[in-house]
This record gives structure tokens, C-alpha cells and sequence, in this order.
């Protein structure tokens, strides 16, 4: 079981000081990896919201994702690195796959790349793409970055992308990034079984409804001609709720369902996630430090 934190970027600042300090922390403490989400932009937070409509404002600060974990992989030596996730159909292909590569290069291949399809209209207005057709475009997404990271040239044609005989360098040592999806809905959990090689929920507290979404992934995997054992999965447990003795035991349960990877994090706010009280380094550090703390014997 790996054991990751999230990065509050929104709580302890932007600066280059706190982000270095909270991620060197996360590493001396053991953590195998930082994960970080992405939001381009958002709405004025003054502004009314039509009625019944989600949006997302710029109320919080959120780093570009490539660019954080980048400066983290200068500041760390063993940390892991994740997105999660990356909302592919609101930006260019080529450009992700060529971020997503050189942060790999700079991190020595400790990174894998969560993706999802968004919620937030007003973002891919203003980045200039389609908001409706953005899960068919994904797919597609993925084949041509891992075409580009495999090959030094690549020639594709498909129905959003057209690249003749050209490529990205540097690429992937390995000229392989692990691709975890985002979502809940039926259709991401068969995206996942086909073409993923992670999941990512974050609905789902321990109990039936996640044993048995988790099962009926492993079902879809094996239709897709696949081995569920090719797909892993990472479990998201809130510190701002509950006992460390209640965290042992959701760790136990995530660790019994195969799950093998739990996210400890501590600002995240919906559904059954709570932030913690803290809004410092020091707060965040103690809170997944106490984490980390009451599961260490169960990894």
C-alpha cells in the first residue's frame, strides 16, 4: 500500500518557501507521494450563479499542477508525484504530454498523470475548447500522449488529433506514464478497465457502495480482455474528520479491498470530506503527520 498527502496549496500559500517546506516534510515523514488537482481559472466569486449550475470561482489559489510538482521534484529526492487530476479535454494534447514528460524526467520517473474530464464550464470557454464533447475527445487524449511517449516520431490521425511524423523530446525514460482516470460515472469505470491504468474516486467512504464499484471495475477489466490486477486503484481518507483510531480502521478496509493507494488529505471540502481547522504548514504537517503515524505498522 502506498501512502500519499495532498498539497494544500490553498490554505498554506503559493510561495516557494511553505510549498518546499511541506513537501519535504511529507517526504522525511514517509509519505510515498504528493498529489496536487488543476483548475485554470474560475468565475468572479462576487458574481451570481445561474440557477441550479455549479460553477467553480478563483475564490483559491491553485498551481498549475506541472509547474508545482516540478519545483517539488528540485526540492525532494524520493517523493512520488501525482495529479489528480488534470482536466485533459480543456487543454492541447501535445503540450500535456511534453509537460507531463519533462516533470517525469525531472522526478526520475516518479510521477503518473490522474486525469479527468472536468465539471466547470466556464473553464473550457475560456481555454477556447468544447465542454460537450470532452469524454469522447480523452480517450483519444491518451492514445496520442502515449504514442508520443513511446515513439520519437509519431504519425496519427483520429478525430481530434492529426500529427504527421513528428514527436516530443524529452521523452519518458521509460517511455511509459502511468495514466490514472477520475469519475464515477459508468462510463469512466469502463474508460478505466479499457485503457487505464488507475482509478481515482473520491465519492466513496468505506462500506458496500465502494466494495462494490470497486468489483465492478475488476468485472469491466476482465471483459476488456484484460487482468484487474493491471489496474489499481487509490482511496482518499479526510483528516478533518474522524479519530486516528477511526483512520486505522479505513485504512484496513481500503487495504482489504486491494486498493493500493490511500490519500490523506487535509483541505479537500464535499460530500463526506472535511478540511482540517488549520491553515498553516505547521497545521497541515501535524495533520498528516498524525496520520501517517497511526497506519505506519499497517502498510
Amino acid at each position: 500500500m502506498r501512502i500519499g498527502a495532498s498539497l494544500p496549496v490553498g490554505d498554506i500559500g503559493t510561495g516557494p518557501s511553505v510549498i518546499r517546506d511541506y513537501g519535504q516534510a511529507a517526504e522525511d515523514l514517509g509519505f510515498d507521494y504528493i498529489i496536487t488537482g488543476d483548475h485554470v481559472m474560475g468565475a468572479n466569486p462576487a458574481k451570481p450563479n445561474p440557477e441550479g449550475v455549479r460553477v467553480g470561482t478563483n475564490e483559491h489559489a491553485v498551481h498549475d499542477p506541472f509547474v508545482v510538482l516540478s519545483f517539488l521534484a528540485g526540492c525532494t529526492t524520493k517523493l512520488g508525484f501525482s495529479t489528480g487530476i488534470v482536466i485533459m479535454p480543456q487543454r492541447q494534447t501535445v503540450l500535456v504530454a511534453k509537460q507531463a514528460a519533462g516533470l517525469d524526467r525531472l522526478c526520475d520517473g516518479r510521477f503518473r498523470l490522474g486525469v479527468g474530464v472536468g465539471w466547470n464550464e466556464i473553464e473550457y470557454e475560456g481555454l477556447n475548447q468544447n465542454f460537450h464533447n470532452r469524454g469522447r475527445r480523452s480517450e483519444e487524449q491518451v492514445e496520442v500522449m502515449r504514442a508520443l511517449w513511446a515513439q520519437p516520431n509519431v504519425k496519427f490521425k483520429g478525430r481530434y488529433h492529426d500529427i504527421d511524423d513528428s514527436g516530443i523530446n524529452p521523452r519518458p525514460a521509460s517511455g511509459h506514464i502511468p495514466i490514472w482516470f477520475g469519475g464515477h460515472a459508468e462510463a469512466i469505470l469502463r474508460r478505466v478497465a479499457r485503457i487505464g491504468d488507475g482509478w481515482m474516486p473520491l465519492v466513496y467512504g468505506p462500506g458496500a457502495k465502494a466494495l462494490a464499484k470497486i468489483e465492478q471495475l475488476r468485472t469491466f477489466t476482465k471483459e476488456a480482455g484484460r487482468d484487474p490486477s493491471e489496474v489499481e486503484v487509490e482511496a482518499w481518507i479526510s483528516l478533518g474528520a474522524g479519530s486516528p483510531d477511526e483512520w486505522r480502521s479505513a485504512f484496513t478496509f481500503w487495504q482489504n479491498a486491494g486498493v493500493t493507494h490511500v490519500t490523506a488529505h487535509t483541505t479537500y471540502a464535499a460530500g463526506r470530506h472535511r478540511r482540517i481547522e488549520g491553515r498553516t504548514v505547521a497545521d497541515h504537517v501535524a495533520a498528516v503527520h498524525s496520520f501517517i503515524e497511526a497506519v505506519r505498522d499497517l502498510r
